[in-house]
Formats: structure tokens, sequence, C-alpha cells
């Protein structure tokens, strides 16, 4: 249970006052209960005509308050059957029972109600908690860790969360009240019978536990599988083409159904023990009654036992009332086991560290007038040296290329540019300060990208388009699709900058993704610019009109090129060759040929 209590230190405290009115009203109901419960003695004792003693009233301070309570209720029930007779005063007290039990519901509900808040205020911070991390999370933990996995992590292992830990909340805190209340009622009433209960409640309680440890570590295997299914799932959508171009459709069953029957494996077997929670806890509470009832029942029978017989049925109804509390809470044990294996699963992305952090005191945003330097920079993600020992200038005002073999780095250098990642050895400035030293949204406010895969949003070309600028207005948003050459086809859409482009822009060619893509840089306005090999996927015709939206783009700014069509940056005012993370050649287009290096060869190949 450490970890559920560590579980509401982190997530309860702004629900404070609905947890302190949850207890309030929860041991308001506990008590309420006892008394209406106490009401059976008297009436067993009229009925049976047992206590046939005279009472007196008593003066409030002239007694104890249980004295005081007891004999003025037993004086007025006399009273009134001296009066009425003893059916108006069994109507009376009957009457007195049915208003307890309503005050004792009523503080329940209120209970419940307050808990509910608490329940589902959680919850959703919880999952707000969740994404606004794997936001923050940097690019490299997401390419160690199955997008599916982390989609399953946020869908099921909440739900999971919310089905099993949140949902029982109430009963961790109202069961535990009506327990600790109704065990201290069986002391006052009868401490030797209460000493034999605490004697077998641990025993019910042992057996138990051991049925709730076996399904945390259940439900973390049944969580890990489900979460390889899912990650199946976004692979086949994301592969369906490829799957039937290759006729692959019987393979990629027999895969999904063998993880398939590995989940319902799984879940039979954590399930068939969670039902086996309830008929265990009832034959065990059962058990207990039963012979706590032969216990004190032999006590009375053998006249060895201070309490009578209508305080022995009280007891009874107390102890019995504690049992489905104990049911109750033993279910939520079991049920808290398998939330808490989803909150492991959970804590992976909550706990993860960012290694790319703000600086403790950040330098001004640069106006850009020197320009890039790379000074030997050296950057590797497993054992191997990706970049190695690169210096780079990119003055400002200058478009820079890179060019070379796929692997040779390219993507990674500009990857580091933004600090998508940091690098292991060596510095990037710009206008000579360390990127590192300015705040990480101050740096990314610089640059603009145009990747390869135009990275679209399920939403209209307008919000495409005025992503990430906030303030942008309808006419700058025309105005950026129009030099992107994008304004002739978003016009010619059923709802013109309001038509939904589907997901990932699906509706769109790649030409037209391409240069919403540019006309969302182009609003953005940067003074940097990374190009990542934008054209390359692209026919010939939109290759042009993607083009002449780059040069459009591309005017007055600090740009870097990835190129592997290397007729389109022919023009660059640098072009640097790599070859397996170094730089080997830098020129310009006219110096490289002449060179008759790497770069020539890269020329040859492309032409033939």
């Amino acid at each position: 249970m450490k970890g559920f209590f560590e579980l509401l230190r982190r997530f309860v405290p702004p629900y404070k006052r609905q947890l302190v009115l949850n207890i309030i009203f929860n041991i308001l109901a506990a008590f309420l209960t006892l008394f209406s419960f106490a009401l059976i003695i008297p009436i067993l004792e009229m009925l049976f005509g047992i206590n046939t003693q005279e009472y007196a009233y008593t003066p409030w301070g002239t007694a104890s308050l249980t004295t005081f309570v007891v004999n003025n209720f037993y004086y007025y029930v006399q009273c009134i059957i001296a009066s009425s007779g003893k059916s108006v005063a069994l109507a009376c007290i009957a009457a007195a029972l049915v208003v307890m039990t309503g005050l004792k519901t009523g503080s329940a509900y209120l209970a419940a109600y307050y808990m509910i808040s608490l329940r589902t205020g959680v919850v959703r911070d919880l999952r707000a908690m969740i994404y606004n991390k794997m936001v923050t999370l940097p690019i490299g933990f997401f390419s160690t860790e199955r997008k599916g996995d982390v989609m399953a992590r946020m869908s099921g292992d909440v739900t999971e969360v919310e089905n099993s830990i949140m949902m029982s909340l109430d009963m961790m805190f109202k069961n535990p009240i009506m327990i600790v209340v109704c065990l201290s009622m069986m002391l006052f009433v009868s401490w030797q019978l209460t000493l034999f209960v605490f004697i077998l409640l641990p025993v019910a309680g042992l057996i138990m536990g051991r049925v709730g440890k076996f399904l945390k570590r259940a439900s973390l295997e049944q969580q890990n599988q489900l979460g390889a299914i899912m990650s199946n799932i976004e692979e086949t959508i994301g592969g369906l083409r490829i799957i039937k171009a290759f006729n692959a459709e019987q393979k990629v069953k027999r895969r999904f159904g063998a993880e398939n029957e590995r989940y319902r494996n799984l879940s039979r077997r954590m399930n068939r023990r969670y039902e086996l929670a309830h008929p265990m806890s009832e034959f065990l509470g059962t058990a207990t009654i039963a012979i706590v009832l032969w216990f004190g029942g032999t006590l009375i029978l053998g006249g060895t036992s201070a309490i009578t017989a209508p305080k022995f049925i009280y007891y009874m109804v107390i102890f019995y009332s504690i049992i489905n509390p104990a049911k109750d809470f033993s279910k939520a044990s079991y049920n808290i086991q398998r939330g808490m294996a989803s909150m492991q699963r959970i804590d992976k992305i909550m706990k993860a560290e960012n290694p790319i952090t703000d600086p403790a005191d950040p330098a001004a945003l640069p106006a850009l007038r020197q320009g890039i330097r790379y000074e030997g920079v050296r950057f590797r993600y497993g054992e191997a040296w990706v970049i190695d020992g690169v210096t780079l200038d990119i003055p400002c005002g200058t478009t820079v290329a890179l060019v070379g073999q796929s692997g040779s780095g390219k993507t990674t250098i500009a990857d580091l540019l933004p600090r998508f990642y940091d690098v292991n050895e060596g510095r990037i400035t710009i206008d000579g300060i360390d990127i590192r030293n300015y705040r990480v949204a101050d740096l990314r406010a610089l640059m603009g990208n145009v990747n390869q895969e135009a990275i679209l949003f399920n939403d209209t070309f307008y919000n495409n388009i005025a992503f990430g600028v906030d303030d942008a207005t309808p006419e700058q948003v025309e105005q950026a699709a129009r030099i992107a050459n994008a304004y002739d086809f978003i016009m010619a859409s059923e709802n013109g900058f309001d038509t939904n482009i589907g997901d990932r822009g699906c509706r769109l060619s790649g030409g037209q993704r391409q240069r919403i893509s540019i006309a969302r840089a182009i609003l953005k306005n940067p003074p940097i610019l990374i190009l990542d090999e934008a054209t390359s996927a692209l026919d010939t015709e939109s290759e042009h009109l993607v083009q002449e939206a780059l040069d459009h783009l591309m005017k007055g700014r600090t740009t870097l090129v990835i190129a592997h069509r290397l007729s389109t940056i022919h023009n660059a005012d640098l072009i640097v060759v790599m070859d397996n993370g170094r730089i080997v050649e830098q020129g310009t287009h006219d110096q490289l040929l002449a060179a008759d290096g790497a770069y020539k060869h890269l020329v040859d190949m492309q032409a033939f």
C-alpha cells in the first residue's frame, strides 16, 4: 500500500477540502449507523420483557455521558409505555430508527458526493500531466519507445487507474472509518469477545493479502501486453499499403492473433484470481461470524458472560456490519494492486528525465548578426559516433547545403541546432553564444522547419498554417499561402481556408502538403530556416512549385538545407559534403565540381 499513499500524496493535495468533507460525513454516517443499531436493544427488551428495571430522570452533569444518554432514553421509553402502551412506544422507537437511517444514508451520499469531485479531478489531472510531460520530453525518448505502447499508457493505463484506484478511494476512506468505529463500540459492549475477534481477523486478512500481491504482478504483465497490441495496431494502420502490396495479410493476422491470445490468457488468469476475492472474503467473513456466534453464545448459555442476550445480538449486528466494509476494503485492495501496476507503467513517462533543460541564467535572444558556428561537434545515439568532430560556419543570411549518402549525419547536424538533442562534445553557437545558454523556447523561436514528410494535423488549412503563431490574422495567413503557392488549391477546396485536410493531410497530394508546411514556416517568419529534403519525394511539377515557394521563403534568411537532389542546391552559398559523420569537402557548386572529389561523384551518380 506504500505506492497507493505515495499516489495520494502526489495527486490529492489540490482536493484537500473535498477529502476532509468526505471523511467528516463518513464518520457521521458510521456513528449514525451505530446509534440506529443501538435502538434494537430496547425493542428486543420490550418485546421479551427482559428489562424490568425502573428508571428515574438523571440531570446533566450528575453522571457520565453514557449513563446520562442510556438512562434518560429508557426513562422516556417507560414514560411513553406508561401513558400510551408498549405498542406506541415500539412505534416511536421504529420511527426514530427510520429517522436515524435517513440521516445515515444522507451523510453517506454527501461523503460520496465530495469523493466524486476528488476522484474525477485526480484522473483529469493525471491525464493532463501525462500529456504535458509527453510533449516536453525530448525526441530521443520516443526513438526507444513504441508509439502504440505510449498511447496504451495514456489510454488503457489511465483508464485502469480510474477504474481501480480512483473508484476504490471511497472504500479506502469510508470502510476503515466504519471498521474502527464499529470495533470501538464492540470493545465497549464486550472486550472479551472483541479480543477473540482480533485473533481471527488477521488470519483472514493474511489469506486475502496473498491474492492481492499476485494481482499486481499479473496486471503489469497484462498492461504491457496491451501496449504490444496497441503498437501492433498502430504499425498495421500505418503500413497497410505495404501489407496489401506484399500480400502479407495472413502474416500480420497470425502475429496479431498470437499477441491477442497471450493477452487473453493473461486476462483470464488475473480475472479468475480477482473473482476469487469476493467468494473468499464472503466465506471467511461468514466463518468468522459463525465462530464468534458459537463462542459468544456458549458464554451466555453457560452463564459465564457479563453480556446479556439483547446486547449480544446488538454486538453481532455491529460485527456483521463490519463484514461488508471489510469485504469492500479487501476488494478495494485488489483493485488498487491492479491500478498500481498501471501507475508503474505511467511513471515510466512521468519520471522520465529531460536532458534538454533551460540554463539557470539564460542569455538574451540574439538579433542574429554573425551567424551559426559548429565547433568540434561530436554526437552519438549509442556507442558509435554519428557526428565526429564537425566544424562548420554558417554566416548570417547565407544558404548552406548538406549533402552526402544516407546515414552520413546530415539530419543529425540539423537536429542539433534546435536542441532536439544536445551535443556530447564541442558546442554550437549563435552570434558567438553557446545555444545551451539560451532558453529552449527562445532558441526554437528563431527557427522554422520544413521536413521531407510534411507534418500536418487533422484540422483546417487555416489552423495548420497558423499553427504556433497565436496572434496571426486572416490576412497574414492568406499572404503566407500566396507566397507558398498554396492559395489557389486552398480556395478551390469546398470551404476554402476552413476545409479540414484529414489525418496528416491525407486529403492532399504530396506537393500540396509540402506547400502548406512552407506556408506555416513563412507565417512564422523565422530568421533561421532548416529544410530537410523538402522536395525529394515530389514529382517534377510539384517540385517546381515547392522550390519556387522555398526560394521566396529563403530570401534574406540564414538557411541550412539537407538535400539528396543536388539540382536543388547548386545555387547555395556553401555546399558541405558529409561522410560517416565527418565533413569531407566544402565549397560552392563550381568549386566542388572542379575539385573532382566526393561531390563530383555524387553529381555523376545522379546524372547516371
